[in-house]
Parts: structure tokens; sequence; C-alpha cells
């Protein structure tokens, strides 16, 4: 559950120029709510908590941090189609983790949850509102179809692939390369755990 300290009435503006309706709060206490992805912002002096399924998206509108982030992804999936999950990890310039986690996104396979885990990354990084990505994966498929070495010919990942172009133009610069899994050890390590989740 993220904790923003922040002044609520700029936090407010951000998300309703993001155009997030904002609510009155229930209680004397709580200044204002607001509920976007699955996830509800509710200020109090000096700070918002946001709180929910998938809370990532929402913070992400209630910072403020531009720069430069280095995004970790990776998916992973059981039998190939079979149950799979994805990880994330992103950073900012000087190391400092921005938000990180893993969750399951139903029966797919291998090179899908791949791409999952990029397009997410990638959401995370634009609400975040970060002006430039690196971005590292250990799927050297992804990365070489993205970047044009490779086709893609299965068309359920060519549409994925589009998805990833367009994400990857909200940013003034970005890289993604291709690491060996032990550099991707974490959010490889976050999309496993996410199997052994309720």
């Amino acid at each position: 559950m993220p904790v923003i300290e922040c002044d609520p009435s700029a936090a407010r503006d951000r998300l309703r120029d993001a155009g997030v309706e904002i609510e009155p709060g229930n209680t004397d206490h709580e200044c204002w709510r607001a509920s976007h992805a699955g996830a509800t912002a509710v200020a109090y002096d000096g700070k918002v908590v946001v709180q929910g399924g998938d809370p990532e998206r929402l913070a992400g509108l209630l910072s403020d941090s531009g720069g430069r982030a280095h995004v970790y992804v990776d998916g992973a999936s059981r039998g190939n189609p079979g149950p799979a999950a994805i990880g994330w990890v992103l950073l900012t310039g000087d190391g400092g983790i921005v938000t990180e986690g893993g969750k399951r996104i139903g029966r797919t396979t291998n090179n899908r949850a791949e791409y999952e885990a990029l397009i997410h990354g990638l959401e995370l990084a634009t609400e975040y509102g970060f002006d430039a990505v690196e971005v590292r994966s250990d799927s050297e498929l992804i990365v070489r179809q993205v970047r044009g070495e490779w086709d893609a010919n299965d068309p359920d990942l060519r549409e994925r692939r589009v998805r990833v172009r367009e994400l990857l133009t909200e940013f003034d610069d970005w890289s993604l390369e291709h690491v060996p899994r032990e550099v991707n050890e974490r959010a490889d390590r976050l999309a496993n755990e996410a199997f052994e989740d309720d």
C-alpha cells in the first residue's frame, strides 16, 4: 500500500489533469478520494494513501518523477502455454526503487508473457512520468523483435510488438537491451513468486 508524502491539493490537480474523477472524502480526516485502474487514493493532510489490488498505476499518476528510469521485466509460463505471470522492477537513475512487483496474467505462452511484462513495465514508467527509459529483459526474442532485428511471425506477438513501439514513442529517449538471466534476477524472482500468491 503506497503512501505518498505530498501536498494533497497538488496531487488532486495532477489526477484531474490525467482525467481521474475526484470525490469528497468519506470522513472529516479525508481531504478527497479518487479511483483509477482498480485502486483508490485517499488524501489526508500531507499524504495520499493508495490501496487496492493494483496500486502502481494510480501511484504513478501521483508522482512527479521525470528523468530516466531503469526498467527490468520478466515473463514466465508454466507449460508454454500454461499459467503465466510477470515481474517488474522500476528504478530511478540513481538506483532507487520506484515500484516492483509481480502478478499472474492467466494462461498464455512464455513469449506472450514476456511481452506482457514489457508492456506493463513501460506503462508504469509512463504513468510515473519518466522522460526516458533503459529497459532490460532476458528474452532475446522479444528484444530483437521490438528493435526490428527479427521478424514477429506470430500475429499475437506482432500485435504486442506494435503496442510496445507505441509506448516507446512516449519517451524522449529509450533503449532496450537483452541481459543474462542473472542480471534480471529480481524481476525473474518476482514473476515466479506471483505463482505462489493466492
